[in-house]
């Protein structure tokens, strides 16, 4: 049997080429593909320097038992110098199965979960009903789509600040309340009517987002499905069920897992709306904020071992929400 061998290359034939190691594939990427390379770098540099560094150096001080009172510093002309040191994972123990684990970590992820799901819960049935308003042709039409999304196009402080100014004890909720002869509520000293006022303020800035979004999912929808769904005698209901929301899903499926994220490490309005002076009403992030800088000594340690945790459960539900959305529909996948 003869063999054809290639003179160019001196190999056989129909021989495959032995498969390049990774640096020359690399080597080789980076040849051809200078330019993306060049382009990412300034990214990729600034990712590093504002999210992994910190997440890195978090990720050590929460293995350790640093506070204000043993980290390096300086007072005066003297400099002392960090006298804490490696614990392992006692901070991460102690938060979720120590004495006062309860008081510490649970209580503030219980009302976490709560305070997510019905701020999100909110958001997107308010946004839906909005953006089915909007989406129907009326006069005026693109005055209110500029009205309502105001709240969102507000700075977060300054629309916070006007809410607590309005949920004072003298302000004008109570005043108009009074006028009514209704009952006043302590808004900002009560814990009910904290966590009552608390989702109120961020509903009113999270609908907006929903809507538009949700808006722009209900126009991509194909009329002609709604035409023949009223010819063949569905109602509006029934239209709305079979043709609206499985029209909705993919934008429904990417709003709600942003709305999630964004709700569960909602630091603004909480703080901004209460301060230090609501201890039951932190959630997560702003209680792990508590530690580290509320508090006299700081406690950097457990505060980032919170932030490690906040991580973590993020991205559980995220992997979660994906493969619940993989088996029920592989082409919703995020």
């Amino acid at each position: 049997m003869t063999v054809a061998i290639d003179r160019a290359t001196g190999k056989r034939r129909g021989e495959r080429a032995p498969r390049p190691g990774p640096l020359r594939r690399l080597r080789h990427s980076f040849q051809k593909y200078w330019y993306a390379y060049a382009m990412i770098t300034p990214v990729v540099i600034v990712l590093g320097v504002l999210v992994l560094y910190p997440l890195g150096y978090g990720l050590y001080l929460s293995l350790t038992d640093a506070t204000s009172d043993n980290t390096a510093r300086t007072i005066g002309v003297n400099e002392i110098e960090a006298t804490y040191k490696f614990i392992g994972l006692d901070n991460y123990a102690d938060l979720l199965w120590g004495e006062t684990a309860y008081d510490r970590f649970w209580s503030h992820f219980v009302w976490t979960i709560v305070w997510t799901a019905a701020c999100v819960a909110l958001h997107y049935s308010i946004g839906l009903g909005l953006a089915l308003l909007l989406n129907q042709k009326m006069r005026g039409r693109t005055l209110y789509r500029l009205i309502l999304v105001l709240p969102w196009a507000v700075p977060t402080f300054v629309t916070v600040f006007g809410w607590r100014f309005m949920l004072a004890d003298s302000g004008v909720i109570n005043s108009a309340l009074d006028a009514l002869h209704l009952p006043t509520p302590l808004w900002l000293e009560d814990t009910f009517w904290q966590r009552f006022a608390a989702i109120m303020v961020n509903t009113w800035c999270g609908v907006p987002f929903m809507m538009v979004s949700l808006l722009g999912g209900l126009q991509s929808i194909d009329s002609s499905l709604y035409e023949a769904a009223e010819m063949d005698g569905a109602s509006a209901w029934q239209r709305f069920r079979y043709v609206t929301l499985p029209g909705l899903r993919s934008v429904s499926s990417t709003v709600v897992l942003l709305g999630v994220i964004w709700t569960f490490n909602q630091f603004a309005i909480i703080f901004l709306l209460f301060g230090n002076t609501a201890p039951d009403v932190d959630i997560l992030v702003t209680w792990a904020y508590h530690l580290g800088f509320g508090q006299q000594p700081r406690d950097y340690a457990q505060s980032a071992a919170y932030g490690i945790l906040l991580l973590s459960i993020l991205i559980v539900f995220t992997s979660g929400y994906r493969r619940w959305l993989n088996r029920n529909d592989p082409q919703l996948a995020i």
